[in-house]
């Protein structure tokens, strides 16, 4: 085959042409790029995402006033101290002997401050059977998990003398530091394996170290200059630990993807019998321009996450934005540069047992292409079963139920903390986690914000909200007052959602309400999970709206294609609501929930539906253009339409493949973890992902597309001032045949 000049144009490709005329000037930019990025990070500190700036509504303005008052609430700690059988009460000895114990055991550690004895407190059961010996941890309490093992050690001695009751210690550091040991490494195994899942995965698909080594470097340095881009952004919007996983996730994805689309490309064209040059050339025009297109549309799904108005979203999607961006750019420009360089050295590092294709040799996929030869002979019994298939997946996604969850519902029974907190949620309702009322006033002090504050108190418990005991605990200095009150209904939320529904619209107006100056926003765990739930729902037709809408312009503007245009769009959509159906009928219904240890969960996080339907949504991209973009080349080039979406999908079904398997392997490590959230995040976004490489890409597109034949390429005249974002490369033919024209019979540009 000769290698006659190869006009391209278009960002992608120019860029690959500089970069691989200038292969060390690229190189060296990529490089000091990173290491300032990650430099200047550094230096300049990451800010993160403050509890006031966290939500909305009640939650924030309550957070706002703690802030500005300048009080650090201190962790607090109970210990429950619990008849075993229908043995002791607290009024018997026996039990006043060990609540004693306890009060002189945590106050001897040194680490306790404000111990209170359940008999000064009234916070004895019912039915007499438990007490609560409460206290606040010294310090700061975002590291009070750091110091609390002393006074977790003199609970577990007092437990020992006394094997008649049940002594245990539950709180805000205890559980920290409970969850820190368990499940902090965890995390860290999860993260560090991603990178070895993805190079193991990558040496079976080339069969070279070396080509394997290329896209995870690729991704490895975006995600790391990234990390100091957010260093420096997050002095304009605050960062999370959220943010940085979520990040390493999204660019492990993405940076091996668009490295593995690149380097096929290159070696298919090398393989055709191109020389090195041209086959780079054509690799930027045609794969480079796909990645170009491909991140653009992923950065404008991330981008939907700033219109929700949640900090931890907001620092998601820029945190995601970044990375997509870093390993898009890096992709067209030291990528190139690093082929050039290497040239044939990049089929070094051979591996003995993966034959090697022949130069030449088909790169089809004989799978896809018996599948291929079936869907195309019967597109309209492909297209109504695939779609039939995955609507039916998506069904159960109509009864969702989403909700924050409560601490049995993310770790289940596994941890003796867990069985701690259902035991004094039963005794206690509503008193692991408390509502609390966040009162500032000109003077706290004053009588009729003394009398309104009682009032709140006596009408809490009066009005069915609370059984209490209601907690008062004022902070003269600052003219403030927090006002603890468990909420009955405990551990269920809609039940305590009722509960706090009493509390902000009956309770309140009638008592402190009604004095003038006073501000009373109501939080608390119950509270900020009602604000977030309301905030999100309100976001989700602005973040839809904005994804779908530019997602579809995009696609317009790089295929010059109405029909491809509403077709990536209804495609997307079903991939994101298969995954909706298959996390409903898991983690809600219990459908084969035990294969994953997600027994007994009962509904999805809340977060989960839209930071899924923005990723899913961006990522499902990456395929879409990749495979449309070859069908369109083949078409280009004289093939039929449906010979076209032959070549196009078999051609692609290798690289697909891999990234597909790399993307559900890399994120079904998330599935493994303890944590049901995360649980639910990985089998979500491993499921669509597997959907989306295989029912979607595989089936239903090249269906569909079979079935609109030339209608495929349909643009009309009123659109054809549009900008032609499109490239221009003009390769060997796939077949000889007469030009494609559109369907005024002018010739088709590319």
């Amino acid at each position: 085959m000769g290698n006659g000049d190869t006009r391209v144009r278009g960002l992608a490709a120019r860029a690959g042409g500089w970069s691989a005329r200038h292969r060390w000037a690229a190189v060296g930019i990529w490089v000091l790029f990173v290491f300032l990025a990650m430099g200047l990070g550094s230096a300049a500190g990451r800010v993160d995402v403050k509890d006031s700036d966290q939500l909305k509504g009640e939650t924030h303005t309550a957070a706002r006033i703690i802030e500005d008052a300048g009080i650090d609430e201190p962790a607090g700690e109970s210990v429950l101290i619990q008849a075993r059988g229908g043995g002791l009460k607290a009024t018997d000895a026996g039990f006043r002997s060990a609540v004693t114990d306890v009060v002189e055991a945590v106050e001897g550690t040194g680490e306790v401050t404000d111990v209170t004895s359940p008999y000064d407190t009234k916070t004895i059961s019912k039915d007499g059977r438990s007490a609560l010996v409460q206290f606040d941890m010294r310090g700061a309490a975002d590291t009070a998990g750091e110091r609390v093992e002393p006074v977790l050690k003199a609970v577990e001695g007092v437990q020992k003398d006394h094997a008649s009751l049940r002594i245990e210690e539950i709180g805000g550091a205890s559980m920290m530091k409970t969850f820190d040991d368990a499940f902090g490494d965890d995390f860290k195994k999860a993260e560090y394996s991603a990178v070895p899942v993805a190079l193991g995965i990558l040496l079976i698909a080339f069969g070279a170290l070396v080509a394997a080594l290329l896209p995870v470097a690729l991704a490895v340095t975006a995600i790391m200059a990234t990390m100091g881009l957010m260093g420096l952004v997050s002095h304009l919007q605050p960062m999370s630990d959220t943010a940085n996983s979520v990040m390493l996730l999204v660019g492990m994805a993405v940076g091996v993807d668009y490295c593995l689309f690149y380097l096929r490309r290159e070696r298919e064209e090398r393989e055709a019998g191109h020389d090195a040059r041209t086959a780079l050339r054509i690799a930027a025009a045609t794969s480079g321009r796909a990645i170009v297109v491909s991140g653009v549309t992923v950065c404008v799904a991330m981008a939907g996450m700033l219109f929700t108005g949640l900090a931890e979203f907001e620092a998601m999607g820029l945190a995601s934005l970044m990375v997509v961006a870093v390993a898009m750019v890096g992709s067209v420009t030291v990528l190139p540069a690093l082929l050039s360089l290497l040239g044939e050295r990049v089929e070094k590092g051979r591996i003995p047992f993966l034959r090697r294709r022949e130069r030449g040799g088909s790169q089809d996929s004989r799978f896809w292409t018996a599948v291929l030869r079936r869907v195309l002979a019967r597109p309209v019994i492909a297209a109504a079963v695939a779609a039939g298939a995955l609507l039916a997946i998506t069904a159960p996604a109509l009864g969702m139920k989403t909700q924050q969850f409560t601490l049995d519902q993310e770790f289940g029974d596994s941890l003796p903390i867990v069985q701690t907190y259902n035991r004094l949620n039963e005794a206690f309702p509503g008193g692991s986690e408390p509502a609390e009322v966040v009162v500032k006033a000109d003077d706290i002090n004053a009588p009729e914000v003394k009398s309104a504050l009682a009032d709140f108190r006596d009408r809490a418990i009066s009005s069915g909200a609370s059984r209490g005991p209601v907690e008062i605990k004022p902070h003269d200095a600052q003219d403030v007052a927090f006002v603890y009150v468990p909420l009955v209904g405990g551990s269920d939320q809609d039940k305590a959602g009722e509960s706090l529904d009493k509390l902000r619209d009956e309770v309140r107006p009638a008592t402190l309400g009604r004095v003038d100056g006073v501000e009373a926003p109501i939080t608390g765990q119950i509270a900020g999970s009602k604000d977030f739930n309301d905030q999100l729902a309100g976001a989700v037709v602005p973040v839809f709206a904005f994804v779908v809408v530019f997602a579809f312009a995009l696609m317009l503007l790089s295929f010059r294609s109405l029909t491809i245009a509403l077709t990536s769009i209804v495609l997307n959509l079903l991939s994101v609501g298969a995954a909706y159906g298959i996390l409903v009928g898991v983690f809600q219904h219990g459908w084969g929930a035990s294969l994953v240890g997600a027994e007994g969960v009962g509904a999805i996080i809340t977060w989960l539906p839209l930071f899924l339907f923005v990723i899913l949504f961006g990522l499902s991209m990456d395929y879409h253009v990749f495979v449309v973009s070859r069908i369109r080349e083949a078409r280009l080039r004289g093939l039929a339409t449906k010979d076209a979406i032959r070549h196009g999908v078999v051609t692609t079904a290798g690289v697909v493949t891999s990234a597909a398997v790399i993307m559900v392997a890399v994120f079904a490590i998330f599935g493994t973890l303890s944590m049901q959230s995360m649980k639910q995040m990985g089998v979500g976004l491993a499921a669509a992902v597997l959907i989306d490489a295989t029912i979607i890409r595989g089936v239903l597109l090249p269906a569909v597309m079979a079935l609109l034949g030339e209608r495929n390429w349909y643009l009309p005249k009123w659109l054809h001032r549009l900008p032609d974002l499109t490239h221009d490369e003009a390769p060997r033919a796939v077949v000889p045949g007469p030009a494609a024209r559109d369907d005024e019979g002018e010739p088709l540009k590319v």
